[in-house]
């Protein structure tokens, strides 16, 4: 089968880009065809991709790598403007959010890429097709090939969140016609769904939505000895301090931090995402010292990149210090210190404001202490997590914003970590699928309520696990990975995308009520 897919972005890094990466290969594994249009000026060095197609001087130029092509990747020309939900700098463009597009930049970002697709689809003649984001792959698609080639939309949260919800008199028009003629819609959780349809307006759109959330590879997302490991985390820091990591991995200093790291002596704790202010990584570390206090041989691993990296480092600087204070600053400034309009973080200066006395000293102290063990990798590859979550024990995922999946979650689970996950939207969704595999006194230390005390109740899982009976543990780390095994897998995601496009919704399960 031949299937076209539209991403518009890059091939590696987070969330929709991997998403993507992770289906081409299951679908060429599978023996089919895929022409996919991205915006990753270094797809030719990825292992997935045999062919790049450029659009140069308005013709599209074919360049093979290796045979047999299984998997073509095309670079419309749309200039040097990158439309983006949320602000992250980009190599070769100037990244501007969708909703400070000019009219004209959007027009000529929607034309030339209406036109790429077309000349892509009369070439390759594609029997399916799978549009990414609720803007603007699936009205890309919708111009391009209409009907003429049925195509799925899948619907990541950026997109619905972070711009058609926020700015509807501009972009609920583009997501209406978009979505009008695809055969199903996919998305990770009940919460998405839900806002999909809140948003959208349509009764007719709950009938075409289907689950269709991410899978995990689970040849690579494995439990580990500690001895294994840490010798491989050990060989992952060497590959980077070496040069092996290239594009979004690699960077100055995350080859020491994860020497510093060893499993048969720390007890690590990692948070994998990006560095904004609404995944709350702020509460992570306020709650730190809370944990490394009682549970001396604990660090924490924090792997990302983003617009809030310099008021993480401000933020655990200041904690490092002993200095509440200036803590507290730096939570009544909140988003001013990624670029944003001031807003203070609630949670944490919620936090940081019951300190008083005894208690309020006796934190200060063992602040100072704790920052000692928190370790800030920068951006690593993805195809690094699963040499750095089997050494971890726990993973937390704080967010403070709707989340239409956890994929995070599962990754961890996968390799017998326990992930820690906030209590709302596809992240509530992901914590109840694991409950039932634990035994109740562990199911509850799945998930934490957001709010006033988040940052207590984030250090009460992570110390309720800690120091949980090691053969208690044991139990829970393999029950959840063969349940993460078992429910999650990328060709179950590829044939119900296929299944989508081409209408076969009966085969595919509603979202859970």
């Amino acid at each position: 089968m031949r299937i076209l897919i539209f991403h518009g972005y890059l091939l590696r890094g987070t969330g929709s880009n991997i998403y993507n990466a992770s289906l081409v290969q299951t679908l060429t594994g599978m023996g089919h065809e895929v022409h996919l249009l991205c915006q990753d000026h270094d797809a030719a060095a990825l292992p997935f991709v045999d062919a790049v197609g450029r659009f140069e001087h308005g013709r599209l130029e074919v360049e093979a790598h290796r045979e047999p092509v299984r998997c073509t990747a095309y670079l419309p020309d749309i200039g040097r403007v990158l439309p983006v939900y949320v602000a992250d700098p980009y190599d070769h463009f100037d990244a501007t959010l969708f909703h400070e597009l000019t009219d004209e930049q959007l027009s000529h970002y929607l034309d030339a890429n209406v036109a790429a697709v077309r000349e892509v689809a009369d070439r390759a003649r594609p029997d399916v097709a799978l549009a990414n984001h609720l803007v603007a792959g699936p009205v890309i698609l919708a111009r391009a090939i209409g009907a003429r080639v049925p195509y799925a939309v899948k619907i990541h949260g950026s997109a619905l969140e972070y711009l058609v919800r926020p700015h509807p008199e501009r972009f609920l028009p583009l997501a209406r016609e978009g979505l009008a003629v695809a055969g199903g819609v996919l998305v990770g959780s009940r919460h998405t769904a839900e806002s999909l349809w809140a948003t959208m307006g349509d009764p007719e759109l709950p009938s075409r939505t289907r689950l269709g959330p991410p899978g995990v590879d689970v040849n690579a997302f494995l439990p580990r000895r500690p001895d294994e490991a840490a010798a491989r985390l050990s060989a992952l820091a060497e590959r980077l301090r070496g040069g092996g990591a290239a594009g979004w991995g690699g960077e100055e200093g995350a080859a020491d931090a994860l020497q510093a790291l060893d499993p048969r002596r720390d007890r690590i704790v990692a948070y994998v995402g990006k560095l904004i202010v609404s995944k709350g990584v702020d509460l992570l570390l306020a709650a730190w010292p809370l944990v490394a206090e009682r549970v001396p041989e604990s660090r924490l691993c924090v792997v990302g990149f983003g617009t809030y990296r310099d008021g993480l480092h401000t933020l655990a600087a200041a904690l490092g210090r002993g200095d509440l204070d200036a803590a507290r600053e730096i939570a009544a400034r909140g988003r001013e210190l990624e670029g944003g309009p001031p807003g203070e973080l609630a949670y944490l200066a919620s936090f940081l404001d019951g300190l008083t006395g005894e208690a309020r000293e006796r934190y200060a102290r063992a602040a100072a202490g704790a920052m000692e063990r928190v370790s800030f990798t920068g951006r690593l590859e993805y195809s690094d997590l699963p040499d750095l979550l089997p050494a971890c024990e726990a993973q937390v995922v704080p967010s403070t914003f709707p989340e239409s999946f956890g994929m995070v979650a599962v990754e961890a689970a996968a390799c017998g970590v326990l992930p820690i996950s906030a209590a709302h939207s596809g992240l509530r969704e992901v914590s109840r699928t694991f409950e039932p595999a634990v035994d109740p006194g562990v199911a509850r230390l799945l998930s934490f309520e957001p709010g006033p005390r988040a940052v207590q109740e984030i250090a009460d899982r992570l110390l309720g696990w800690l120091e949980l009976p090691p053969d208690r543990r044991t139990r829970a780390r393999a029950a959840l990975s063969e349940l993460a095994r078992e429910r999650y897998g990328w060709r179950t995601v590829a044939e119900g995308v296929i299944a989508a496009a081409q209408g076969r919704l009966s085969e595919l399960p509603e979202p859970p009520g």
